[in-house]
């Protein structure tokens, strides 16, 4: 289970989250847009880019885009995306970016965050967004509200895309959120011709990410509920998006 993601982030991932489009990530980079408040050419960092529509969206408002990525699946995807070859896509790990920067603006979207083991690793990854930041540089983690996910938790739920049968049963289980996926084809004689993957996203409430954000030298400015930049409130908001820099006096 630990490093689950290595495993499901590949070519069944493209499947199970085909529903998210490109207008969704436009809609969000505007309003980020906003919160970043940064001049067109601005370098900005997209960290777990993924299939790559929100670095494409950042271009397209007219910033210089990096996308990193440890799935080479998804980097290929967004690679295709990317027909003018406008951003540059790098593969590399979150907790050790492969890069040197500075950027002024560090992006961390849809959940990207939380897959790990303990706490001290979740660290690593905010001390690496310190890192790769100019002093002042801004910065956005974009992550889930666990008292929501706690209180609207679907245990489970089957739907079919392309021919497969998708079965996404839930649970929360030593403090993470835990989904196992199973992947049936539509022809399939039986149940053990099934692909299955899990993920797991750790739980992390307001105050130990915000001593987690602390610990790395990054400063708060915000935390917002949504993307319409609704106040984060614990029982209602969906999400937990934090906005803030790096500090100007950090080395």
């Amino acid at each position: 289970m630990s490093e689950w993601y290595k495993k499901s982030f590949g070519d069944d991932y493209l499947i199970v989250y085909k529903h998210r489009d490109m207008k969704g990530a436009y809609e969000e980079v505007r309003r980020m847009m906003e919160w970043l408040e940064l001049p067109e050419g601005s370098e900005v960092l997209d960290l777990c880019c993924g299939m790559g529509r929100h670095s494409m969206a950042l271009t397209g408002f007219g910033f210089k885009v990096t996308g990193v990525d440890l799935s080479e699946v998804l980097l290929g995807e967004a690679r295709k995306l990317d027909k003018k070859g406008e951003v540059r896509w790098v593969h590399g790990d979150m907790r050790q970016v492969p890069l040197e920067g500075p950027f002024d603006a560090v992006v961390n979207l849809f959940t990207s965050f939380g897959y790990f083991d303990n706490d001290a690793e979740h660290e690593r990854v905010l001390k690496e967004i310190w890192r790769l930041l100019r002093p002042g540089g801004r910065f956005i983690v974009d992550f889930l509200n666990p008292e929501y996910v706690r209180a609207h938790l679907v245990p489970h739920s089957v739907r079919t895309e392309d021919g497969l049968r998708i079965e996404e049963t839930r649970r929360i289980e030593n403090g993470y959120v835990c989904k196992t996926i199973r992947l049936v084809e539509e022809n399939a004689q039986t149940s053990d011709e099934a692909r299955v993957y899990e993920e797991r996203v750790k739980l992390i409430d307001l105050d130990t990410f915000l001593d987690l954000l602390c610990r790395a030298g990054l400063k708060v400015d915000a935390v917002y509920g949504g993307y319409d930049a609704s106040p984060y409130e614990s029982e209602s908001a969906k999400r937990m998006i934090f906005v803030g820099r790096r500090g100007e006096g950090d080395e």
